[in-house]
């Protein structure tokens, strides 16, 4: 009798353990989670040329599944290529609908576009960054070429913010005209 309870008592302290790792697990799956979500909604938010209000995101596990409406596909493409440069992201499942059904595709409008997009992240990627003081960072694109103006407190801090700009997709070459704080 006294073996049995003691089985029962082990095997039940053994069981609620587990369920508090899995619970403990599922927390920090959920918060990450929300993490990429917050993440995602305000590169969308960042990006003016389109409009995040009509885009809807939903995270499960990394994966990112973007609906509602944009204007075209570029737009939609754009859309995608955002989210899917965060860190994080697992894939991103683009299930947005296009409004309009005759679109005309201009070269300048894509480049533009891009170039938006390559702005945006790396500001994006500047602001989330611990070690970069994002806000007093300036970014512009043109033709894939990014240019970073502003105050940094160090040269480490300097390089650092054109490490993060030279790895985003699409840019072509970095211009470096911050200085540092004195």
């Amino acid at each position: 009798m006294n073996k049995t309870i003691l089985s029962l008592t082990i095997g039940t302290l053994l069981t609620s353990a587990t369920m508090t790792v899995n619970a403990a697990q599922d927390w920090k799956d959920d918060a990450k989670d929300a993490w990429i979500d917050g993440k995602a909604e305000t590169t969308l938010l960042l990006n003016t040329n389109l409009n995040s209000f009509d885009i809807n995101t939903d995270v499960k596990q990394g994966k990112v599944m973007l609906t509602g409406s944009v204007e075209s596909s570029v737009d939609k493409a754009l859309a995608e290529e955002l989210v899917a440069s965060l860190d994080g992201v697992v894939e991103v499942d683009n299930n947005l609908t296009i409004m309009e059904v005759a679109e005309k595709q201009d070269s300048e409008i894509t480049e533009m576009l891009v170039d938006s997009k390559v702005a945006t992240v790396v500001k994006t990627r500047l602001l989330f960054s611990d070690d970069v003081s994002g806000s007093d960072i300036n970014v512009d694109v043109e033709s894939g070429v990014v240019t970073l103006e502003g105050e940094v407190a160090s040269d480490a801090e300097r390089d650092l913010a054109i490490l993060l700009a030279e790895k985003t997709e699409d840019a072509d070459k970095v211009i470096d005209k911050l200085h540092i704080a004195e």
